[in-house]
């Protein structure tokens, strides 16, 4: 063992000798190794750290999330639902709930809107959390005669309250959409994921108003709650989700009038951590495998050109064979030259690991806030360690080792460089596994440019460039229903008098920023529906006069709400043009009426449900997709629907709208001292944001297959340039018998570009495979268009045929009597 490792280290020394003699080639494998490895180590660090990574949640493997599903996607519990499963289920214990709500609180710093839940006084025993400082709710919490108690997440107050360790005992505020309520910050919670992710105040139920009313207490319908379980001891998943089926069928059963058939009602239960990464998983996934084709790239060019120069030593590895060397010494020296060529990779890879997943992190942390805290761990190391001795054994037995005959060896030594058979398919080889992995990686970032390209050039149908948007939520501390409408008129009055300010109004939401709309089902007159048909439903809108007149969209037909549209009046609505085509159906449906009848308005306090009289029709808005799709919406005037004040402020300007958020702000807190006014962004930007991740996937899905093409042509390149070189004596004979030089030219172009075909041939096979067998696994996707892929193709054969140019002009060149007299 001794003999071998001394032998092997002097293999090193030498190694390192022949290495520093071929410095361009030694740079170019190194970074191109580093490369692959780096992209590598981070996306693992990457992956590790958002799917992998246990919870702090104590025994998080028994955590599990319940949630029903229907034909209209997933859907939350009621109360009396909750109940039913706690009594009945037995494979689950220890349940925990929790209903989201927005909050306006006040008493920490300015007036915000905080993203709260309500909680029972078993989540945080069930979720196995500890707090940081003071206690957690629990069972003393609970109850509608218990004291308002709040927890603080570990983000918000490390971010909004900068730590504060005198925030333990304080008061606070919490307004909702009936009245407001105090509460005492209680504790703050340790570092975690909450659920919802964007969670900042965890509060007892006694804070919400709504929570303790009869119609949340008893109506099965009046789904708002989430629900976690653990599982009992010994107690498999499988176990518990055959229990819930059970049950819940049980309960279906006995409550009908609750779960249409139409609707299609369902129970699933997954584990906390699953549902936590679902948003993140498909996304860091395909990061990964697209990390993977880069490694393989970067190990297809380094191979091709450790084959090259290993056909130029056969000169050397032939008299090594004839001194008595035997094939596994030659391998350890090919061994010894790879470890130090993959080693110093590997380094400067994990150096830039860390930027790299700096970089991705804050990526990811769109879809998985988990992303937020991540660096660069031991993992990476190993990552980096085993893709460089997987690397380094690959290159180390590519190359084919000159015969071990002593006569023939020397006779290999005494001439110029010959690519054998094998040699020239091995080259050819990887060439083709580089191209054809590029061009899945260059579809890709076409697929996501083409993708976002389509988003920015999709037409919104009214103006986002000159309006101003505000959320100003509505304060309901002392005030009546009156004297809110009021605020919100003199608001108005005294905005539009600013200077540079064209059009005021009111909205129940901003869109692309308040995506998630109610949608309530309802009649319409003179349409009636088929046996077991759904009823139709359309979104529920509460806009002030020239709402639409401030976004830039006209009336199309009728006219616009007016100040006499008063409480008391006629009640009357605008319909969106969607609406109108398929109720109506080619009929005008102006002084038609509309009336909601969904079950769910019964637990909406001061909703009356009238007929109302269509009085005008507009364009749709879809405030959730870009592009718009065909939208159902149903418009009610602001004074006729006060006991749900919108709280959207929308201004058109004609100067610059951001020079107006001061005096804006300046205008509400006059009004109302405690009133937060946030998030002042024009709709252009808002706009932006919501198509932020997809710049984000055109972005880093660019790198990817730039990185990719950039490899994949010196690889073209490199091959050519050197079959050309040890091609010399075959040139000079075909100029000598008559032979153009622009037919040799060709030759080599024509060389490049069947070496593309091939690759590209290869590559939508493979990438076709690929993408059914990751769709089966990830569920949600997509295969890239036609034209991605077509354009893909073109960019990596001209890429090609232009890498074939420069040797094909060297082969062009080739002097005739030179070549011939080197031979």
């Amino acid at each position: 063992m001794a003999d071998q490792l001394a032998a092997f280290w002097n293999d090193l020394n030498a190694g390192a000798r022949s290495l520093r003699r071929a410095k361009g080639l030694t740079a170019a494998v190194i970074v191109t190794l580093a490369l692959g490895i780096g992209a590598n180590a981070a996306m693992f660090s990457l992956v590790r750290g958002v799917l992998l990574r246990p919870l702090v949640n104590r025994d998080e493997s028994k955590l599990i999330f319940i949630e029903q599903t229907s034909n209209r996607g997933d859907v939350a519990f009621s109360v009396p639902e909750v109940q039913d499963l706690e009594t009945r289920v037995k494979t689950l214990t220890s349940f925990g709930d929790f209903s989201e709500m927005e909050f306006t609180l006040v008493g920490l710093g300015e007036p915000r809107t905080v993203r709260s839940g309500v909680v029972n006084g078993t989540y945080f025993g069930t979720m196995g959390l500890r707090p940081v400082l003071g206690r957690l709710l629990d069972q003393r919490d609970d109850g509608p005669k218990a004291a308002g108690a709040a927890v603080l997440t570990y983000r918000f107050w490390s971010t909004a309250l900068n730590k504060d360790p005198n925030v333990i005992g304080k008061t606070i505020r919490l307004g909702s959409f009936i009245d407001t309520r105090e509460a005492t910050v209680v504790g703050v919670l340790e570092p975690c994921v909450p659920y919802p992710q964007d969670t900042e105040i965890i509060a007892n139920i006694v804070t919400s108003a709504h929570h303790l009313s009869a119609t949340m207490v008893t109506g099965r319908i009046h789904r708002m709650t989430e629900l976690f379980a653990r599982l009992t001891p010994g107690t498999s998943m499988e176990q518990a989700r055959a229990e819930l089926a059970a049950v819940y069928g049980g309960i279906k059963s006995e409550h009908p009038e609750a779960y249409p058939k139409e609707e299609g009602f369902g129970i699933r239960a997954r584990r906390l951590r699953d549902e936590l990464t679902s948003g993140a998983r498909t996304i860091l996934l395909v990061l990964m495998a697209a990390s993977v084709l880069v490694f393989v790239i970067a190990c297809s060019n380094v191979a091709n050109l450790i084959l090259a120069r290993t056909v130029r030593r056969e000169g050397e590895l032939g008299i090594r064979a004839a001194l008595g060397a035997r094939a596994m010494d030659l391998r350890r020296v090919l061994l010894a030259e790879s470890l130090m060529l993959c080693g110093a990779g590997a380094v400067i890879g994990v150096a830039i690991a860390g930027p790299l997943t700096a970089v991705l992190a804050r990526y990811a942390s769109r879809y998985s806030v988990r992303a937020l805290d991540l660096s660069v761990d031991s993992s990476a190391l190993a990552v980096g360690a085993g893709l460089a001795i997987l690397a380094a054994v690959v290159l180390a037995f590519v190359p084919r080792l000159p015969l071990t005959d002593a006569a023939r060896a020397f006779g290999l030594s005494s001439g110029g460089p010959r690519v054998t058979g094998t040699a020239n398919r091995r080259l050819k080889v990887f060439a083709l596994v580089q191209i054809a992995a590029s061009f899945v990686l260059v579809a890709s970032a076409a697929a996501t440019v083409t993708t976002l390209v389509s988003l920015e050039s999709a037409q919104t149908g009214f103006d986002v460039t000159h309006v101003l948007a505000v959320n100003v939520p509505v304060m309901r501390e002392g005030t009546t229903t009156e004297q809110r409408a009021a605020y919100a008129r003199e608001a108005a009055r005294q905005i539009r008098q600013l200077p540079g300010v064209a059009n005021v109004a009111w909205g129940l939401s901003v869109p692309w920023r308040d995506r998630d709309v109610i949608a309530l089902q309802f009649e319409a007159d003179g349409k009636a529906l088929d046996a077991g048909q759904a009823p139709p439903r359309a979104s529920f809108q509460v806009v002030s006069p020239g709402f639409f007149a401030t976004l830039g969209l006209p009336v199309l037909e009728g006219r616009d709400f007016a100040d006499s549209d008063r409480a008391g009046g006629e009640p009357v609505a605008i319909i969106s043009e969607t609406l109108a085509r398929k109720m109506f159906q080619g009929r005008s449906a102006l002084n038609h009426r509309v009336a909601y009848s969904d079950p769910l308005l019964q637990f909406l306090p001061g909703f009356q449900p009238l007929q109302t009289r269509i009085i005008g029709i507009v364009p749709d808005i879809d405030n959730s997709h870009i592009p718009a799709r065909p939208l159902m919406t149903i418009y009610h005037p602001s004074d006729q629907e006060q006991f749900l004040l919108p709280g959207r402020l929308l201004i058109e300007t004609r100067t610059d709208p951001y020079a107006l958020t001061q005096p804006v702000a300046r205008i509400i807190r006059k009004l109302s001292a405690n009133q937060p006014v946030e998030k002042a962004s024009t709709l252009a930007d808002i706009r932006a944001e919501v198509l932020s991740p997809e710049k984000l996937n055109a972005v880093v899905f660019g790198v990817f297959g730039g990185v990719a093409l950039l490899i994949a042509v010196v690889g073209v390149a490199g091959v050519l340039a050197f079959s050309v070189s040890v091609r010399t004596r075959e040139f000079g004979i075909r100029l000598a018998v008559g032979s153009a030089p622009r037919d040799l030219l060709m030759r080599v172009i024509g060389d490049g570009a069947a070496m593309a075909i091939g690759g590209l041939a290869l590559g939508f096979v493979s990438g076709y495979w690929l993408a059914q067998g990751a769709g089966k696994l990830l569920g949600d996707l997509k295969l890239p268009g036609v034209w991605p892929v077509t354009g893909a193709a073109l960019v990596l054969l001209a890429a090609a045929v232009i890498a074939s140019a420069i040797p094909a002009m060297r082969a062009a060149r080739v002097d005739v009597m030179q070549a011939l007299r080197n031979e």
